[in-house]
């Protein structure tokens, strides 16, 4: 089977802002937004439009997966560009703000995002496996406790982003919540237990 043709950089800048586009229509007008508006927000024609994304159903995958894809590409930017802990607290912020940005185009795809035979899973198998890094590294590194796996810190990153999106999902809410929740995961050092103090005798004190 043939590979389809790279995109020229004009027709890949176009697909990229539509994309941008879809993603803030979809959110503000669900499944009624306007394709001509989407176009109109990309600065582009309509039948640019079609070209990319022949149906409004191919248009909401391709937003989907692109907002996705972008989380595992920015993970591994951050991977490279700081220490491993501070890398897995900016990658579980963006995480949040995102999943409360996808969580209309879901709904609006239904069984795409669930259905396995559906080619939307791939989405999950990139998030998936870009917090397996950052949490091995983190671990590794001894800034985080090394009895949390991967899918229960995503677990509770969702539940953030739930009960920020509750209180209007402002990033401050959820900078709020997501420090509380790594402060209890964050690696401790050892329990030290403090040395008895000597009775008046100068004699550590009997048992």
């Amino acid at each position: 089977m043939p590979h389809p043709r790279p995109l020229r950089a004009d027709a890949r800048r176009n697909r990229e802002r539509l994309l941008t586009a879809a993603a803030s229509a979809f959110a503000e007008h669900g499944e009624n937004a306007s394709l001509d508006d989407i176009a109109r927000r990309a600065g582009v024609g309509s039948g640019t439009l079609y070209r990319h994304f022949p149906t409004r159903r191919a248009l909401l995958e391709a937003a989907y997966s692109a907002r996705v894809d972008a989380l595992g590409e920015r993970g591994e930017e951050l991977s490279r560009a700081l220490p491993p802990g501070e890398a897995l607290t900016e990658w579980l912020h963006e995480v949040c703000v995102a999943t409360i940005q996808v969580r209309g185009l879901k709904s609006l795809l239904g069984s795409a995002v669930t259905d396995a035979d559906a080619p939307m899973t791939a989405c999950g198998t990139v998030v998936n496996g870009t917090a397996a890094r950052l949490v091995r590294a983190a671990q590794e590194e001894g800034t985080l406790r090394p009895d949390i796996t991967p899918a229960e810190l995503l677990r509770l990153a969702h539940g953030i982003a739930s009960a920020a999106e509750l209180g209007g999902g402002e990033a401050r809410e959820i900078g709020r919540y997501l420090g509380w929740l790594l402060d209890g995961v964050r690696r401790r050092p050892p329990h030290v237990v403090p040395p008895e103090r000597p009775n008046r005798t100068g004699h550590p004190p009997e048992h």
